[in-house]
């Protein structure tokens, strides 16, 4: 053959090659928010809203306009549904302040963060394996591991920082009286979601900017909690792209659960009867009305797409809803199905064990998505779907998708 023509056909493929791999999501993103939507989203008022009696399509434009399964359109159509969480549930999450520093000294990360002369310090006593690294980190809420078994992360070299979230608001807030509020005493109105998602994104940019100092590897950064910290780690995971593995622990209703599937169980956490200091007291207005919600938690989990996340379940606590969330979970992993990312999506539900406590049987995809997505083994299975629901039709929650709602 004619070595220009093999040349030629050699350019040819590499092009091919390289168009093919640039069809595939990212796993993980380099800014908090890539691709904030600068248009106007539409967000109406209470008496405005139709009613949706299923889950929302999560692909549908805010405007009625149409829906896109586009992945170009998503990083748009993610911003959208950002905005809606933000404005009927938890209340602004605040940008980034300019003025931002930190410190690691004596194994402790401090990041002090300025707002109008008005200061509010983060601490974390942070845990590093032996060697020189960068190592993948995860940020456990509550303590380095959160409610996760610290081996688990130790065994594989990977470093731990607990997210104290009370440096930011307390786990019961009192409104108007809290750390951040002294930052921003306008937005007293503003659930705990939205201000701990904003503590964690703090916390990541003080890694960065001790990036010299700490030997850690930003690309491969997990977030994990359990129970209301699970809830936390869902709102940190979707509001913060530069977590590419987030780990949500039994986090019930307000987390993976959907609002308006748990309306249809017995005595769970119903958006009626969740802690109404955890999210803005607006929200409320739809404790009768749920339907009216523009969105629902099977979207606050698609936010994390196209990066990866694992959802724990243990339904011998009814209070969690976890039928509820099977099936927003199987709702929200349609969104990572269309991107051809199924793999990156994955949720056990089991019984038998306490609350927060792994239990030895979930310890196998637990491993398989920190190899995958913190260690980057391809090599191992994340198609996990792990539940005890055989019997619930979850399909009637979404197969209007694309149509009217009937």
């Amino acid at each position: 053959m004619n070595k220009k023509v093999v040349l030629l056909l050699s350019i040819v493929t590499i092009v091919l090659l390289a168009s093919c791999t640039s069809k595939i999501p990212p796993l993980v993103y380099d800014h908090e928010n890539t691709e904030k939507n600068l248009s106007q989203v539409v967000l109406p008022e209470f008496n405005q809203l139709p009613v949706v009696d299923k889950l929302t399509d999560p692909f549908a434009w805010s405007d009625g306009s149409g829906r896109s399964t586009d992945f170009k359109d998503w990083g748009k159509r993610r911003n959208e549904i950002a905005a809606e969480i933000q404005h009927y549930e938890i209340g602004p999450k605040p940008e980034r302040p300019e003025r931002i520093s930190a410190s690691f000294i004596n194994d402790t990360l401090r990041v002090k963060i300025k707002v109008n002369e008005n200061t509010l310090t983060l601490t974390s006593a942070v845990i590093l394996p032996e060697g020189d690294g960068p190592f993948p980190v995860v940020i456990g809420v509550g303590r380095g591991s959160g409610s996760l078994p610290p081996d688990i992360f130790a065994s594989k070299n990977i470093a731990q920082i607990p997210y104290n979230f009370g440096d930011v608001l307390a786990w019961q807030q009192v409104r108007g009286n809290e750390p951040i509020n002294k930052l921003y005493p306008e937005l007293e109105y503003m659930g705990a979601y939205a201000a701990w998602s904003w503590g964690v994104s703090r916390l990541i940019d003080g890694l960065e900017l001790v990036a010299d100092d700490l030997p850690i590897d930003l690309r491969h950064l997990a977030i994990t909690g359990c129970s209301f910290a699970g809830k936390m780690a869902l709102y940190a995971g979707a509001f913060d792209e530069r977590i590419a593995l987030t780990i949500a622990q039994e986090s019930g209703g307000g987390g993976a659960a959907a609002w308006r599937v748990s309306e249809t169980l017995g005595n769970v956490e119903t958006l009626g009867k969740t802690s109404h200091v955890w999210f803005m007291e607006e929200m409320f207005q739809f404790s009768n009305d749920v339907d009216k919600l523009p969105f629902d938690h099977h979207e606050l989990m698609a936010m994390i797409a196209p990066r990866a996340l694992l959802v724990l379940g243990n339904p011998d606590y009814e209070w969690l809803a976890d039928e509820s969330g099977y099936v927003s979970c199987r709702a929200a992993k349609r969104v990572w199905e269309n991107f051809g990312i199924a793999d990156r999506f994955g949720f056990s539900i089991v019984a038998g064990h306490p609350h927060c406590q792994l239990p030895d049987s979930q310890r196998p995809e637990v491993g398989a998505f920190i190899e995958k997505f913190l260690l980057g083994n391809e090599n191992v299975d994340t198609n996990v779907a792990i539940h005890p629901f055989q019997d619930t039709d979850y399909l009637k929650w979404t197969d209007w998708w694309g149509t009217e709602n009937k």
